[in-house]
């Protein structure tokens, strides 16, 4: 059973706001709550910023993997 409570498309945003925008709703979430993050690419590199800025506080799933659409779930432990 899925716990996601938001969705966040991040395609039509400008990349520099990209991730302050993810971070602020993933801050919002209740703990053992889930948001779905939908990109045009990987979005690897704000894996690695989660794992800096919020280490062993987040999951991370992959729910579509290209080539158009990637779609991730990220829970808040």
């Amino acid at each position: 059973m899925s716990n996601i409570v938001a969705q966040i498309d991040v395609r039509p945003i400008p990349p520099r706001d990209k991730h302050p925008a993810i971070f602020r709703m993933f801050d919002e979430l209740d703990p053992g709550k889930e948001m779905e993050l939908i990109n045009d690419h990987d979005p690897k590199p704000l894996f690695y910023q989660f794992q800096m800025e919020r280490p062993n506080q987040f999951t991370w799933e992959y729910l579509e993997e290209g080539p158009e659409v990637w779609r991730v779930k990220i829970g808040k432990k």
